[in-house]
């Protein structure tokens, strides 16, 4: 008897990666690395969640600017650890998420 061959043969599924995460603009401007580096000088370099140092701290806008968040005021930023981060950006994604459904 005749082995019957798939009509789709492998498919190589390695050729299709995501593109590398890039920061925003601003993100890279003078504005915001100086508003980074005064508040790191005031307030030190410490997660304000969770008070973990030692670690990259990420500056979280408040009020996401995606939502009418103040850019650059002081005020709406937030210092925190990137496990803070993540887990902060990921809720607010989810709550969005849900308003638009």
């Amino acid at each position: 008897m005749q082995c019957v061959l798939p009509a789709v043969r492998s498919i190589k599924t390695g050729i299709a990666t995501a593109l590398p995460k890039q920061a925003k603009t601003i993100y890279l401007s003078p504005e915001w690395r100086g508003l980074m580096s005064r508040l790191l000088a005031q307030r030190g370099r410490r997660c304000e969640a969770c008070g973990h140092t030692g670690c990259r701290i990420f500056g979280d806008h408040i009020h996401e600017l995606k939502d009418g968040g103040a850019l650059l005021d002081p005020g709406n930023v937030r210092l925190l650890c990137g496990s803070c981060h993540s887990t902060k950006t990921a809720r607010v994604r989810a709550a969005r998420t849900r308003e638009t459904v």
